[in-house]
């Protein structure tokens, strides 16, 4: 049986910002753009969560909910920095590291004899660690499978541990509502809503070809995972599967003309960091991605085998036919690589 740990660090700009700068500690602070130029929420620290701030949300709206919320920029090459610090605090239990963002993992603990090889010991050792010597806290969930214990970190937070033995996994997901299932999002819930499905149980007692007949693979999925079934390992190299660029706009725009030149000026940063990582520029699709002033998205994607920026007008021409007179807020471009066996896997870092 397989011994994971997700660690998850807690509000993890907010809380570096913090510890760097004591004036910080005891007020709403969020980390994100400025309200004048439509900028989001990055994260928050749990002062302002009370007033019901929340990550990826507009920061003018973050600021009618609590007026004295103090909203300053990142600085992500400090956090990268404290993020490989993290790292290296892994690196003394085990090298099966696959990180998820800067600021979480998944551990595979199963051959560490630390500890007498006490996966809930080594999850508080690390957030010891972590504690003393960076100052910051972590949260984790230690389980036998990686879903469960992404769950399992979010239950306690912050600076909190909760732990799923093998026993206790059927029951865990037994009573698990289906919105804590990662790939959950809202439209799917709605659905699953709509068939009476609300936890776990009930999924277990669903008719899995009914579910597989209305979601594809996402339903075999998700009735293994209300099984307690995830033969995911801990992937420590992973292969890119696509680039893209983005930005968000200073004010609404209208017409096709603008959003032209939004893209003009997006094609040669996006052209370098493609050349990063596929140098012949060969790609399998090719999409455009909208949001409008409703913060509704659209994306249009068409099979393409090499770059052309001259493919985007077109591609924008059909998500601009879905704006129904909303303005647009946000733009972005993103290519899908070219996947092939002899591409060498780089190692996953917390630098993505």
């Amino acid at each position: 049986m397989r011994k994971i740990i997700h660690v998850d660090m807690d509000c993890f700009y907010a809380a570096v910002e913090m510890r760097d700068n004591p004036a910080l500690r005891d007020i709403p602070l969020a980390i994100g753009g400025s309200e004048k130029r439509r900028g989001v929420i990055s994260t928050c620290n749990y002062i302002a969560r009370r007033f019901g701030v929340r990550s990826a949300m507009a920061t003018g709206h973050a600021l009618k909910l609590c007026p004295n919320l103090t909203v300053i920029r990142g600085d992500m090459n400090k956090y990268k920095s404290v993020s490989r610090q993290i790292r290296a605090i892994f690196e003394r239990y085990t090298d099966k590291i696959e990180p998820l963002s800067l600021d979480e993992a998944y551990l595979d603990v199963s051959e560490c004899s630390l500890f007498r090889g006490s996966a809930t010991m080594i999850a508080d050792d690390i957030r010891r660690a972590i504690r003393e010597e960076l100052g910051l806290t972590a949260s984790a969930g230690i389980a036998p499978v990686k879903f469960v214990a992404k769950v399992a970190s979010d239950l306690n937070k912050p600076d909190g541990m909760y732990v799923v033995t093998p026993d206790e996994v059927d029951l865990f997901v037994k009573s698990l509502a289906l919105e804590k299932i990662p790939g959950v999002g809202k439209v799917t819930l709605a659905k699953l809503h709509e068939m009476g499905l609300y936890k776990g149980e009930d999924v277990q007692q669903f008719d899995k070809n009914a579910l597989l007949k209305r979601f594809g693979k996402f339903g075999l999925s998700l009735w293994k995972r209300c099984h307690g079934i995830d033969e995911r390992s801990v992937e420590t190299e992973r292969v890119r599967k696509s680039v893209g660029v983005e930005r968000t706009l200073p004010e609404d725009i209208q017409t096709e003309a603008e959003c032209l030149d939004v893209m003009t000026s997006l094609f040669e940063e996006m052209e370098t960091r493609l050349k990063r990582v596929s140098p012949n520029m060969e790609i399998v699709r090719q999409g455009i991605k909208l949001k409008f002033s409703d913060f509704q998205q659209t994306t249009v994607e068409h099979r393409q085998w090499r770059y052309d920026n001259a493919m985007f007008p077109e591609l924008l021409r059909e998500a601009l036919s879905r704006q129904q007179g909303r303005g647009v807020r946000l733009i972005g471009l993103s290519v899908g690589l070219k996947s092939e066996e002899k591409n060498q896997p780089s190692q996953l870092s917390f630098e993505w």
